[in-house]
């Protein structure tokens, strides 16, 4: 200030200074101040205590337009941070070098500065190459290495001293991931630089789609010193193919022969889509106006968002004004975003440097050996590198010039990402994407994101071809080949593939179910679709192939679909694509029928099964026994010989099949065995008769083989299609004998061989999916029938190659086929009238006789109850000969002795059987008359009682009423009441 007033003193008038002797006086003490002002300023401006000077290294590719618009914004970041008064201590002075475009260059000027210089920290360079190197100098010589490559490779966890001024350009692939969902493109072509720039993306790139689905169908490689043939020749290749959706990461000036060829080529037309990447949309005021207006309109690109401020404003033409005085014979070229990161960077390293303090930086620490040392070998160490790395890896610039500018761990955290769409001579903002809310239309103050965008939002973007129309990502080439379609060629069931192909002119033609169906799909595609059969033999007897050998010429690129009886399957699936499936699928079994049961001689033992039969035959010879064993001691019925014995065993509990048995049981324990035992055989009888009615009455097509599992019981042979895969499906669902199986290829084999039965040279049963097997009943529905479970399968599908854009087009074709009329006509072309034999769809024909498990808790019950009722009466028997088995004699005896016991009958005195009566009346007799005189003693009473009819006929011959009959009646009658109470006590 004090120079300025010295300056303007010098311009003042003569005639003011001449005639005013007062003024001329203050104007002399003035000018005196001012010369010992000027002179301390001097001075103090050489003396290194008033100001510590921090040399600071600067590398800079000056021949390339973004070096010399980073070069512009360090001398202003560096004049800005000095015109700051309270920051005088500390004097950054900054020693510029050009790298001239040359990785030996750019590795010279680091050795230069760090050896001759000794600069504190180094800013730059920016190619990845020259960075590289740069970064092993800094971390032997413990110097900051600032630098905005976008090298992904440049790791900053690997180089403690390295920090990135610059976002990576692997952060932008999730954006450019947002964009491809946003629009559903499935297969995209990735173009990029042959140079560390464009290879270190690809991966990144490349996960980041895998992630939504999309696959990178083909990459192009380009050299920088690749001439025009060689893009464009690139470019052909590209017409040939499907997918019409690039992304380009190419740096400017490569990027701009490249849309000049491609708009050469047609390609910037409609129904493609263009992506670039960070570095060249934010370069792109480095391109000709005439290259962007004739062949980039309609591409899309991405950049970090910058938000506008009036700081940036006046920086903007503060810098545009410094760059007309530094480069005077340039065209004015636009600040950009690595001018504003530069200038934020050089601010972050002086605020980093100025917190070390205001006592002077030492310069870097020689090595201390003698001997003749290299450039290399004669670095120094930087006392202050570890302090000033510390305060860079994590500082932050609220209000820099590119926003919010911070660096954690080293590295330059993530901007949003602005989406612009390139529109004549500039750019449009379409949208927004952040990490957390993906694409939205606008950012709030605070931060956040709006609400989101929807593709009508965005659909105001100009694609190529100045067309609205979302490209819809890929197309068939006009000039490539037309599609190949790869159709099994086999012998037999041609209703629903066959194979035909011209002699003369060679054309191959398929009809038939699968055919007319795919016929159909390709026209209900919005597009149109070229197409051509290639045929592939399935019974080729020298290579065996099958239908994972036909699916799997879609891999080895032979064929672009397969259409056909291909069945949908997991495997299969793992390696290409399936549309929906046009008609459902399942495996089952088709056997023979049995001719009509109701001939049969023995149809009367059909309603129960075997194990039945005997199951029964067993309790009726156990409960008989069982009610021997109760009955034989006390009923003269069970008694007798052992003959007699035996057969009344097995008489009475047949017997009782039919309710007949006319023996009386007198034990308790019998009654309650046979009440149980009844109930069962009343149920087993309805049974019985409810089943031989329903097969002599009804008439049914009953199958040869209802259990699937008799198939493997009785080794039966199973017959299936030659190429199916239902041969292992079976094989590893029923457990199967592989060598069980035989294969035929038509209809006519499966009907030969299940006629002449597996023991002919035949099989016992057909084992194929239900498209085939309707077809074989249709024809034979009279002799065979589908039995047992049926295993569904996902159906028939057209395969394409993994991640083909075709997938979902056909899927939707085919569900718009299978809704309308056309399905069903086709299905009654070649399939016929399913109702014209109506016993061909009972598959789920079960025998109709009874089987053991409908019957167990009956017999579970009756064992139970007689196998009860058997211990009690061993347990009581075993208590009342108790004598027997205390004795001294052996267990035979003792056995021998039970058993006798047992075989006897049991005397029971007090029996209510009318026989003790008469048994007694010979001896009541004889003591009447042995004591006559006792009779006077009578008393006379009652005519009504009268003697039984045994004694009259026997002792008497006195005629009713006379004088001795009455009180020997009433003799006998209280003899009798005596007998009776006897037995009840």
């Amino acid at each position: 200030m004090v120079v300025i007033l010295h300056k303007h003193n010098c311009l003042l008038p003569e005639f003011f200074q001449m005639h005013n002797p007062r003024c001329h006086f203050l104007i002399l003490f003035i000018q005196l101040i001012s010369i010992i002002s000027f002179c301390h300023y001097v001075r103090g401006g050489d003396n290194n205590t008033s100001a510590v000077k921090v040399d600071v290294g600067i590398i800079l590719d000056l021949e390339r337009d973004v070096g010399k618009v980073m070069h512009i914004s360090i001398l202003l970041a560096l004049e800005d941070y000095h015109a700051n008064t309270s920051r005088r201590a500390i004097r950054i002075v900054p020693h510029i070098k050009d790298s001239k475009k040359n990785d030996v260059e750019a590795t010279s000027a680091a050795i230069y500065l760090l050896k001759d210089v000794q600069v504190q920290a180094i800013f730059g360079p920016i190619m990845s190459t020259q960075t590289n190197f740069v970064i092993d100098l800094g971390n032997r010589v413990k110097v900051p290495i600032i630098s905005p490559a976008t090298n992904p490779l440049l790791t900053v966890k690997e180089n403690p001293f390295f920090i990135r001024a610059a976002l990576p350009s692997c952060s932008q692939t999730k954006a450019i991931a947002a964009i491809v969902k946003k629009f559903d493109w499935k297969e995209v072509v990735v173009i990029y630089e042959d140079s560390p720039f464009g290879t270190g993306i690809v991966p990144h790139l490349t996960d980041a789609l895998l992630e939504i689905g999309t696959s990178v169908s083909y990459r192009i490689v380009i050299s920088p010193s690749a001439n025009d043939d060689q893009i464009l020749s690139e470019l052909y290749k590209l017409q040939t193919m499907q997918t019409r959706v690039f992304i380009v990461h190419l740096r400017p000036k490569l990027a701009k022969r490249l849309f000049l060829k491609a708009n050469k080529a047609g390609m910037m037309s409609d129904g493609y889509a263009w992506i670039i990447t960070e570095v060249l949309t934010s370069l792109l005021d480095l391109l000709d106006h005439t290259v962007i207006e004739s062949s980039m309109q309609g591409v899309l690109g991405i950049k970090p968002y910058i938000p506008r401020s009036d700081q940036r404003n006046n920086y903007t033409r503060r810098w545009r004004k410094r760059f007309r005085q530094e480069y005077p014979d340039m065209d004015q070229i636009e600040l950009n975003i690595f001018g504003l990161w530069a200038y934020d960077s050089i601010t972050s390293l002086a605020e980093a440097v100025e917190k070390l303090g205001t006592t002077a930086i030492p310069k870097l620490k020689k090595p201390d050996t003698r001997e003749n040392l290299t450039d290399l070998d004669a670095l120094g160490t930087s006392a202050v590198g570890s302090l000033l790395i510390h305060s860079m890896r994590n500082t932050e610039l609220k209000q820099g010039l590119s926003g919010e500018f911070r660096i954690i761990d080293g590295e330059l955290q993530p901007f949003p990402y602005q989406i612009v769409n390139i529109i004549g001579k500039g750019e449009k903002n379409i949208g927004l994407w952040t990490k957390r809310d993906g694409i939205s239309c606008e950012l709030k103050m605070n931060g956040k994101t709006a609400a989101k965008c929807n593709n009508t939002q965005l659909g105001a973007i100009f694609w190529p071809g100045e067309t609205t129309i979302v490209p819809k990502g890929w197309e068939m080439p006009t000039s490539g080949k037309k599609l190949r379609v790869g159709v099994p060629l086999k012998g037999g069931l041609e209703q629903l593939i066959k194979v035909d192909r011209d002699p003369k002119t060679q054309a191959v033609t398929a009809t038939g179910f699968c055919a007319d169906v795919f016929k159909e799909v390709i026209l209900s595609l919005p597009y149109a679709l070229p197409y051509e059969f290639i045929p592939f033999p399935i019974q080729d007897p020298l290579t065996l192939p099958d239908y994972d050998d036909l699916v799997h010429k879609i891999t080895s690129q032979e064929y672009d679909a397969v259409v056909g009886d291909v069945t949908i399957l997991a495997s299969r699936s793992e390696y290409v694509d399936f549309t929906l499936p046009f008609i459902g699928s399942g495996i089952s079994v088709v056997v023979p029928v049995r001719d009509d049961d109701r001939k049969n001689a023995w149809i009367f033992l059909k309603p129960l099964k075997s194990e039945l039969w005997i199951t029964t035959g067993a309790f009726f010879v156990f409960i008989g026994f069982v009610v021997w064993v109760l009955e034989h001691r006390v009923n003269k019925e069970f008694r007798g010989p052992k003959r007699k014995q035996v057969g009344m065993i097995f008489w009475f509990s047949f017997s009782t099949l039919v309710f007949a048995h006319r023996e009386k049981v007198t034990s308790n324990l019998t009654r309650f065995v046979l009440i149980v035992w009844v109930f069962v055989v009343l149920v087993l009888t309805s049974s019985y008769t409810a089943s031989l009615t329903s097969m002599l009455t009804l008439q049914q097509l009953q199958p040869t083989i209802t259990d699937l599992n008799d198939l493997i019981k009785n080794g039966e042979y199973v017959g299936y299609q030659e190429g199916s895969f239902v041969k292992d499906a079976f094989i590893k669902r029923m457990k199967f004998d592989s060598s069980k199986f035989r294969s035929y290829n038509k209809l006519e084999d499966f009907d030969d061989a299940l006629s002449k039965g597996s023991k002919n040279g035949g099989v016992g049963a057909i084992v194929d999916e239900l498209p085939y097997l309707r077809l074989f009943l249709n024809k034979y529905c009279r002799k065979y029938i589908m039995v047992g479970q049926t295993y569904r399968a996902a159906g028939f599908g057209f395969a394409f190659p993994k991640g083909s854009p075709l997938v979902p087009d056909v899927s939707r074709a085919v569900l718009k086929v299978m809704e309308g009329e056309f399905m069903n006509s086709v299905i009654q072309k070649w399939f016929g009238n399913e109702t014209d034999c109506t016993q061909k769809d009972e598959t789920d024909i079960t025998s109709d006789s009874l089987t053991l498990d409908s019957f167990k808790g009956l017999f579970l019950i009756a064992g139970v109850s007689a196998g009860s009722a058997l211990l009690l009466f061993f347990l009581n028997f075993v208590y009342q000969n108790r004598e027997i088995l205390a004795t001294d004699d052996s267990i035979w005896k003792k056995l021998t002795a039970i058993a006798k016991v047992f075989d006897q009958e049991k005397d029971d005195s007090n029996s209510t059987s009318e026989e003790p009566s008469e048994s007694n009346a010979p001896k009541l007799l004889a003591a009447i008359e042995a004591s006559p005189e006792i009779l006077p003693d009578l008393p006379s009473q009652s005519p009504e009682i009268r003697i039984s009819d045994g004694l009259a006929a026997g002792f008497f011959t006195t005629e009713p009423g006379t004088p001795f009959q009455k009180p020997l009646q009433a003799q006998l009658k209280k003899d009798d009441t005596n007998c009776w109470s006897n037995a009840i006590g």
